[in-house]
């Protein structure tokens, strides 16, 4: 999506940039686990495909996509963007008949930085960017049954479970974004900061120099 190509949004333990084709190598190795394909419903991709993939979500109106870095290595600048990714955030647009509702997606795929509130932060933080820049006003989420951390996780963001697919093996959480909701959401993410990415990247070059 181009609205977000030049957005970063820094919070205390994440920070989320666009995705690059800088960042599609490592992606690529993250897909190649069955485990992340099983719970990501994803097909293994070949390099090319990964690049050719991350082009057209760069283009797409309906898919608004987040590389997640770890933001206390990005921020010391202890390498890379590359080397700083744990994750990937996505909101789907894809209800024609519903422009305000958005489907979340959220994965952190280094196993080392699981259960450290990274997915928490990231989910309220894409929820935020959703609700303040998307016109969002309605969430779900499908999460494999099987991946029960991440669907307490969304409950605890009070998301409720709606519908259970059987075939897929997979649960659909909603949230409907209220006046009170949206409150709670804005006091989530007051700390969060909206920055510019080339800036970012201009002043991390200058400062390698």
């Amino acid at each position: 999506m181009k609205i977000n190509q030049n957005t970063v949004l820094q919070g205390k333990k994440v920070t989320l940039v666009p995705y690059t084709s800088a960042h599609v190598s490592r992606y690529h190795e993250w897909m190649k686990s069955e485990e992340l394909q099983r719970l990501t419903a994803s097909e293994p991709l070949s390099l090319e495909q990964e690049y050719e993939m991350q082009r057209s979500w760069q283009e797409d109106a309906d898919k608004c996509t987040f590389i997640v870095l770890d933001a206390e290595r990005w921020s010391g600048q202890a390498g890379t963007e590359e080397d700083c990714m744990v994750g990937d955030v996505n909101l789907f647009l894809t209800d024609m008949e519903d422009p305000t509702l958005g489907e979340i997606e959220v994965m952190i795929a280094e196993p080392s930085c699981r259960g450290r509130g990274l997915g928490k932060e990231t989910t309220l933080i894409m929820m935020f960017y959703g609700v303040t820049k998307l016109g969002i006003t309605k969430f779900e989420a499908k999460v494999k049954q099987e991946n029960e951390t991440s669907i307490c996780m969304f409950k605890k963001l009070h998301f409720k479970e709606v519908a259970v697919n059987r075939v897929f093996q997979e649960v659909t959480l909603r949230l409907d974004v209220n006046e009170q909701q949206r409150q709670w959401l804005l006091e989530q993410t007051n700390h969060m900061e909206e920055k510019n990415y080339s800036a970012l990247n201009l002043q991390t070059h200058a400062s390698e120099t």
